[in-house]
């Protein structure tokens, strides 16, 4: 596994390097240039192909950061983690030109509703996401299994030693050994937490009659 950083600007063609222009029609800020991008993928999946030869250019997708793509998720991250190769290409400024969007983009993900300076940030967040959820680079395999919305739901409470603590105590179930019960308190615990703290995740997460029943109420505005 490698990560490789471009730099947008090794594409350009003039003394100045230039990457972006201003806007066909008006408007503030600046928009991010065609022809260099294009340049900068189509060389990057050259070089991925040459090394690679089983497979196609359409198994590399290129994944533009923008505020415009649907909302990043363990989901999509886990999508990803299934391929071989992938682009992450990076707005900026104003944004790239549509044909960018049309022409040359696979996809289009954003990690949030606001605005950052540029897709670089939201594009080591995508990779530390994606990366994590490849056999191998995280120690144990049930990491990734366990934790906050793989399933759907929030993490359960974890706790360490000692047992107590300045008079808090771990509840005595996690101290028992009795791995059914244990497991049977970790979902009821995932499924509360949500409710408390993330209720708009309970309408997708698949829940029992019983466990439905349990969180009624919890989630629902207090008048």
């Amino acid at each position: 596994m490698r990560i490789v950083i471009r730099n947008i600007r090794d594409y350009t063609h003039d003394r100045h390097r230039t990457v972006d222009d201003t806007p066909y029609g008006g408007g503030a800020g600046m928009v991010m240039k065609p022809e260099p991008v294009f340049e900068a993928v189509e060389a990057v999946v050259a070089e991925i192909l040459a090394e690679n030869p089983d497979i196609y250019k359409e198994d590399i997708p290129v994944v533009l950061l923008t505020p415009q793509g649907r909302l990043f998720s363990q989901a999509i991250a886990g999508s990803y983690a299934e391929r071989t190769n992938i682009i992450f290409l990076c707005g900026h400024y104003e944004g790239v030109d549509e044909r960018i969007r049309e022409h040359l983009v696979t996809d289009e993900i954003s990690i949030g509703d606001y605005v950052l300076s540029g897709g670089e940030t939201a594009a080591m967040v995508a990779a530390d996401a994606v990366i994590r959820l490849v056999p191998g680079v995280l120690g144990s395999a049930d990491s990734t299994v366990e934790e906050s919305h793989a399933n759907g739901l929030l993490e359960y409470p974890q706790y360490t030693r000692p047992p107590v603590y300045r008079g808090w105590e771990v509840p005595e179930i996690l101290l028992s050994g009795h791995h059914a019960r244990i497991a049977d308190w970790h979902r009821e615990q995932s499924i509360l937490r949500t409710a408390a703290k993330r209720p708009d995740l309970l309408e997708k997460a698949e829940l029992t009659p019983e466990e439905k029943q349990k969180t009624e109420g919890l989630h629902k505005p207090h008048k």
